[in-house]
């Protein structure tokens, strides 16, 4: 249980209901970030928990099942990538943050937040490779990849288009076959379009297909 560490010693200070908030989707090239805030109960722990990363996709669905159903509360916040593009990914990862927070069904007494703070007006702690090291931020990170996959899946299924820039298989990162893909058709209204400089020459004309 060395990743339940933090949590019990704010147990034992007397926060009683902790929110643990991880995001995902911070370095894609398309598609939204979102972060999730998770409150696990007391009694709780589940061993196989850990950085989402570092599980297999079978595995993240199985453990996200698990945490539903075992917390006590939990929200996703959403920042779609025109956004992103107007306040740039740095405050739109920080607006998902607090929108998942806000929507959370149980007031939380403090925040653990991966590597980040948020202006909200709860004691907070930024825990570095929380989602690591703290129970909690690993299950907020696997329960916010698993919901970001399944909307980057679905989008595919809805505009095939989006198949074209392997969206299906890279969830929006920026893999070789999808910056080929920009590269040949131009970006969709689902890219990130600060983000094209990075891999885009000054020279070359980015034509907007606001159709898809």
């Amino acid at each position: 249980m060395e990743n339940l560490k933090i949590e019990k010693q704010l147990w034992n200070d007397g926060f009683n209901y902790i929110a643990c908030i991880d995001e995902v989707g911070r370095g894609c090239l398309a598609g939204n970030v979102l972060a999730c805030a998770v409150i696990m109960p007391r009694e709780v722990y589940i061993k196989e928990i850990t950085d989402s990363k570092k599980l297999s996709i079978k595995k993240r669905n199985e453990l996200s099942k698990i945490i539903k159903e075992k917390a006590l509360s939990y929200a996703f916040g959403i920042v779609e990538p025109e956004e992103i593009d107007e306040i740039n990914i740095k405050k739109a990862t920080l607006k998902a943050m607090k929108i998942a927070v806000d929507k959370l069904e149980k007031a939380p007494d403090i925040l653990l937040i991966d590597a980040e703070k948020i202006q909200m007006a709860i004691p907070q702690k930024s825990v570095i490779k929380g989602d690591l090291l703290c129970h909690g931020i690993s299950s907020a990170s696997i329960l916010a990849k698993v919901e970001r996959d399944k909307i980057m899946t679905d989008l595919t299924r809805e505009i095939p288009y989006l198949d074209n820039f392997d969206i299906k298989s890279n969830k929006g990162y920026g893999t070789k076959k999808h910056i080929e893909a920009i590269k040949k058709y131009g970006p969709t209204k689902y890219h990130r379009k600060t983000f094209l400089t990075k891999i885009l020459d000054k020279n070359e004309q980015i034509t907007i297909f606001e159709g898809y």
